[in-house]
């Protein structure tokens, strides 16, 4: 009896060893874990997927999950279906989001060092930016970006906006009076003060309705905003004037990423920087292409500022950098590389 008791106990063993291992191989098959130990991301922008944040987010979210076979979920949330401009940023902060991509104007409140992008003709062109952004300043202000529950993972390319309005727009004094609408950005207020216009601001799912409504008379968007937005339908006239650049930050609910298993971190991560290197590709591609989109339609007059005029605007503008230099800092400005 002794004996027999011996053997069975030994079988439970064996058992018990074996029902362990087959756990933890169970959890290396990430197709095969319950829907309890899925990790899901939801991820809310205020843009079409058809722009190049839209299709980033797409993109990122398709390759975290083949890589993590299928244990990662990350839910793509475009055109505001579940938080408008400033709505997002409240839902990351509480977890109800875990992924958000604010424009950089919209998260000055937060750090005031962003006002920098906002700042007219600051950049010329996209590999200046980058340059910037790729520098060891750069990165450092990225890192410093962290409040509130909000930590900077990335930032992504939206492009350089240009002007649309109800009448030609080919020199300052040609904005008198114009109401236009901003995101909120004591920088882009202060833009369109020094110009003799009015600002205000409204959410980005607004600005069809209140272009379209006369509430507000133009607006400034990057192409393929303008574009997937279709605001060349309700606007008379657009301006290239290259004259600002749109940035997106990347943001993740800071507890929710540290508790991510270090794995998992590790890819999102990995999987992020290179979606980054993508989106910044896109971004011209679709923003030269939705130009061309646009002037094809012949529903908007399209005229290019030449380079004696944004000489003009700029010397018009200059004001509002030497507004906004005590809140940025010197040393930060000086940072910017050289037009290449």
């Amino acid at each position: 009896m002794k004996k027999f008791s011996k053997i069975l106990l030994s079988l439970i063993i064996i058992s018990t060893f074996l029902l362990l291992a087959g756990c933890q191989n169970r959890a290396l098959d990430y197709e095969q874990v319950g829907e309890d130990e899925r990790i899901v991301i939801k991820f809310s922008h205020v843009v079409s997927e058809s722009t190049p944040k839209g299709m980033a987010a797409r993109r990122f979210a398709q390759l975290v999950h083949d890589r993590t076979d299928g244990r990662v979920e990350v839910q793509v949330y475009p055109n505001s279906q579940l938080y408008m401009d400033g709505e997002e940023i409240d839902a990351l902060i509480n977890n109800h989001v875990q992924l958000v991509a604010p424009a950089t104007a919209k998260m000055t409140e937060y750090f005031p060092e962003l006002l920098l992008f906002d700042l007219p003709f600051i950049f010329e062109n996209y590999s200046q930016v980058h340059r910037f952004i790729d520098s060891e300043a750069g990165q450092d202000l990225l890192k410093k970006l962290r409040s509130e529950n909000m930590l900077t993972l990335s930032m992504w390319d939206n492009g350089f906006k240009v002007m649309t309005s109800n009448r030609p727009l080919h020199k300052p004094d040609d904005f008198l009076n114009l109401r236009f609408r901003i995101m909120p950005s004591r920088v882009l207020d202060a833009q369109f003060v020094q110009l003799g216009a009015r600002a205000r601001d409204l959410p980005f799912s607004d600005v069809y309705a209140a272009l379209e409504s006369r509430q507000v008379d133009a607006a400034e968007n990057t192409p393929s905003n303008i574009y997937t937005k279709k605001f060349y339908l309700v606007q008379e006239h657009m301006t290239v004037s290259n004259h600002g650049y749109l940035g997106y930050l990347v943001l993740t609910n800071e507890k929710f990423w540290s508790e991510l298993p270090d794995d998992i971190r590790i890819i999102l991560k990995d999987t992020l920087d290179e979606v980054t290197e993508w989106e910044r590709e896109i971004a011209q591609q679709q923003n030269t292409r939705d130009l061309q989109l646009i002037i094809n339609t012949e529903q908007i007059e399209v005229y290019h500022l030449s380079e004696s005029e944004k000489a003009i605007w700029k010397k018009a503008l200059l004001p509002v950098h030497q507004m906004f230099l005590p809140q940025i800092g010197i040393e930060l400005l000086q940072q910017i590389p050289q037009v290449d």
